[in-house]
């Protein structure tokens, strides 16, 4: 029996007299891989921010559930001390800071000094170009690693899900390979991950199901893989006829 960790009814959220998101539905079970694809504009980022309560001024509706407790208007830093990450669109790095403060400050919610530092080391492991560049300031990375030490920074937090936007954005291919890497076998340790992705055939080749959303709306859901044998899948976003 599957458990629900995410659970979004009737979600509307509206900028002024501009309906961004027109009633969704959607659920995340506990382990999966949950991708929601979709064109420029159709509101992927914006259920994300109104998950994580970072939207600006506007009005959001509907019921968000959390582990089983409702968390609209929650802050974010609240949400991170329930174990729900974001690595936001455009990575977010604290750019003054060195690689490893930026480590740090993920896992400002933990007191346990010496399972932080095995912490830091792991994903030194898991990304050697951090390792390398430690004591260098965030601002001055690539986007590659800063994508890298954003992944890094949400998850010294120890999150149960975790949110993903867009990380392929702006990466090299091979940088855009690492990165799925990386989702794939955090999915592996057991962490549930909701990930919004222009990159469809990469997201749904990863992903256990998938939303799509056009216009504010979900138009189709289902098992990912066939998802991407399904023709107006392929047709709409895997630019195969």
């Amino acid at each position: 029996m599957t458990t629900n960790i995410l659970k979004i009814e009737g979600l509307k959220v509206a900028y002024g007299g501009i309906q961004a998101v027109k009633g969704v539905d959607l659920e995340v079970n506990k382990g999966e891989l949950i991708t929601l694809i979709g064109a420029n504009g159709a509101g992927k980022t914006t259920i994300l921010k109104a998950i994580t309560g970072t939207l600006p001024d506007c009005r959001v509706e509907g019921h968000i559930e959390y582990a089983g407790q409702p968390i609209k208007g929650l802050h974010s830093f609240e949400l991170v001390r329930k174990k729900l990450a974001m690595v936001p669109e455009g990575r977010g790095v604290f750019t003054r800071m060195s690689i490893r403060e930026n480590l740090l400050m993920g896992a400002f919610t933990r007191d346990d000094q010496a399972a932080i530092d095995a912490d830091i080391e792991k994903w030194f492991g898991v990304f050697p170009r951090l390792k390398e560049r430690s004591a260098q300031m965030a601002g001055t990375l690539s986007g590659g690693e800063q994508q890298m030490l954003a992944m890094a920074r949400a998850l010294m937090s120890h999150p149960e899900l975790l949110l993903l936007d867009e990380p392929s954005m702006g990466l090299s291919p091979i940088m855009v390979e690492k990165i799925f890497e990386v989702i794939r076998t955090v999915s592996a340790q057991g962490i549930t991950v909701l990930l919004v992705e222009q990159n469809a055939k990469l997201a749904l080749q990863a992903a256990n199901r998938a939303y799509v959303m056009e216009s504010g709306l979900v138009t189709m859901q289902g098992d990912a893989q066939q998802m991407l044998n399904d023709p107006k899948v392929k047709e709409a976003y895997l630019g195969e006829s």
